[in-house]
């Protein structure tokens, strides 16, 4: 079958919602977490670390410590919480600190 054809993403328009700033270091610790499940995934499924991604020997490039990452992909883990966090303000949640 070809998806191509069929399947048209349709994520939810969240470019009206502006994030707070005291939620930028919740980004940051989002998107580091986002890399350790990615990483945790990798390998669990035998992948290594290799200077170069090769799908058959599963070595990826990006198999390093969140700090250790080009600010490419830190950028993309980066969007990816500040994307989730859009999503959870868009649908009427709040996000707050819990105090102590």
């Amino acid at each position: 079958m070809n998806y191509e054809l069929l399947y048209s993403p349709q994520p939810i328009d969240t470019s009206d919602v502006t994030l707070p700033a005291e939620l930028r270091e919740l980004t940051e610790q989002m998107a580091k977490n986002v890399h350790e499940v990615w990483a945790e995934t990798r390998i669990k499924q035998g992948w290594t670390y290799g200077k170069q991604r090769n799908d058959t020997l599963k070595t990826h490039p990006c198999l390093v410590p969140y700090e250790e990452l080009p600010e490419e992909e830190k950028e993309y883990d980066r969007n990816t919480a500040v994307g989730t966090l859009r999503l959870i303000m868009k649908l009427g949640f709040q996000i707050m600190p819990v105090t102590k």
